[in-house]
């Protein structure tokens, strides 16, 4: 039975869809079957692993309007293990469509559940805010992953992202924990990096990754080859970084699972 992780962010810029694909597909390559979810209308985590989001049929779009069955809206990715939930053009009116609806908040976690025994991980790509469609995801997941980038008020907004998990774990899912913190943009030579590795251990005591995501170019240029990092270049600084923390989600699902 899958683990559904959401990552979460309502701050742009933070490494947010970077780390799902990466995610997604690191643990694919460690024999692990990952179904990615993109909720997300820019649509970047599904030309990440190499589809083109005008040319979808069927999406996340019609999964939260009831207009489709999730077995007709996955798709099989060339990636090792790796199925895609794909967003597709009209996704970022759904919000505004479903408003009205009693179970508005809980088509994604309805969707979900007649796959989760297909897979071992599914990986949420939630957008930059704290809607509908991300309170969708904190609904269906068991987890919460947030990265943080190591910059000037990375903390700035978490507050509003830690209430409303907070009032999704009191009203609509009592089991969602915060998976951890991932540090991104890490720079160990910057005096600003240190400061911000000590506020966000501050902020989240025991739940930040000892696992950190470097700057690097490599990790700028896979998602327009339609890549993830470990497809693009598996050598790199990103790609060992992006792996190693799959291990430390696996160790970790070991331990307490």
């Amino acid at each position: 039975m899958a683990k559904i992780i959401a990552v979460a962010n309502q701050k742009g810029g933070v490494g947010k869809t970077t780390s799902a694909v990466n995610i997604a597909a690191a643990l694919g390559t460690y024999g692990k079957r990952a179904l990615l979810v993109d909720i997300d209308p820019q649509g970047n985590a599904t030309s990440g692993v190499g589809f083109d989001k005008r040319t979808i049929e069927k999406s996340t779009y019609e999964i939260l309007l009831n207009e489709a069955k999730e077995d007709e809206v996955i798709l099989h990715t060339k990636y090792d293990n790796l199925d895609l939930m794909p967003a597709g053009i009209d996704l970022a009116a759904a919000e505004f469509e479903i408003m009205e609806a009693q179970d508005r908040l809980q088509r994604l976690k309805k969707a979900l559940l007649p796959v989760k025994q297909n897979y071992d991980y599914i990986i949420i790509d939630c957008p930059p805010s704290l809607g509908i469609i991300t309170t969708n995801a904190l609904t269906a997941c068991d987890s919460v992953l947030v990265p943080i980038q190591c910059e000037y008020y990375a903390l700035e907004g978490l507050s509003q992202l830690m209430n409303s998990v907070r009032y999704v774990k009191r009203k609509l899912n009592e089991h969602i924990e915060i998976e951890g913190v991932l540090l991104t943009m890490y720079d160990g030579r910057l005096n600003l990096t240190q400061q911000v590795v000590g506020e966000v251990k501050q902020f989240f005591p025991k739940k930040v990754f000892g696992t950190v995501i470097p700057r690097g170019v490599r990790l700028s240029e896979a998602p327009s080859f339609g890549k993830p990092i470990m497809y693009y270049d598996r050598h790199c600084k990103g790609s060992e970084a992006y792996l190693g923390l799959a291990q430390e989600i696996i160790r970790k699902e070991k331990k307490y699972g």
